[in-house]
């Protein structure tokens, strides 16, 4: 079955976004990830509600906000008005995480729980059931063109186990180092969603590797 692809706008070129936009609506990606960042939770600051409304506004495809941000439920509602289809945060981010998870589907989105490359998958057992994804980080969170971190594999297998186990309709998303040489060893290990920047955004033909990230068999 092919897999997700959600092209990270972070590596787009936001002098010239409604061109992206344009891209990726007419592109066989499935999503557009957004990657908000509050310089707290992680060490850079990305884009707020301004940017995510103007791209909802054109975009196609759901949009994929991944907040990297300390105390996110304050801001949940504020998302889905935004335009958020899916809204993952981050497990070490939040203090009452069922809660959170709870407020998100209230607000009418999928919820989905983001991990750190030094998170162990077993944490999300007891959430795991009522979530919709979990957004495994390949490298560590707050820049866009890091090296893929190899552990990750290892980390898709043991999280696919605890799917499975717990009969969870969760899909499994890997954000960060994703490219043309890993994306078929992910899938395999069972990835349902990669996310991809640099890779797509520095590729000289961008619908042709997100064709290729789709389905690299």
């Amino acid at each position: 079955m092919p897999a997700l692809v959600a092209p990270s706008i972070l590596s787009a070129d936001f002098s010239d976004l409604k061109s992206v936009i344009d891209l990726l609506n007419k592109s066989e990606a499935d999503w557009f990830h957004l990657d908000v960042m509050d310089g707290v939770f992680v060490p850079n600051i990305s884009f707020g509600f301004p940017v995510i409304k103007a791209i909802a506004a054109i975009a196609k495809k759901p949009l994929d906000v991944h907040l990297m941000i300390v105390d996110p439920d304050r801001y949940i509602e504020a998302f889905k008005l935004a335009g958020a289809g899916i809204l993952s945060v981050h497990y070490e981010a939040c203090t009452h995480l069922h809660r959170t998870i709870q407020n998100i589907k209230h607000n009418g989105m999928k919820a989905g729980i983001a991990i750190n490359p030094h998170t162990p998958v077993h944490l999300l057992e007891d959430v795991i059931a009522n979530i919709d994804l979990v957004c495994l980080m390949s490298v560590n969170p707050g820049f866009g063109g890091q090296k893929f971190i190899e552990h990750t594999f290892n980390k898709v297998l043991r999280l696919k186990e605890l799917i499975m186990e717990t009969r969870s309709k969760a899909k499994i998303e890997v954000d960060g180092g994703v490219d043309l040489d890993n994306a078929l060893p992910l899938i395999r290990a069972g990835a349902d969603a990669l996310v991809a920047g640099n890779t797509v955004f520095t590729s000289p033909n961008p619908l042709e590797t997100i064709k290729f990230l789709k389905d690299p068999l």
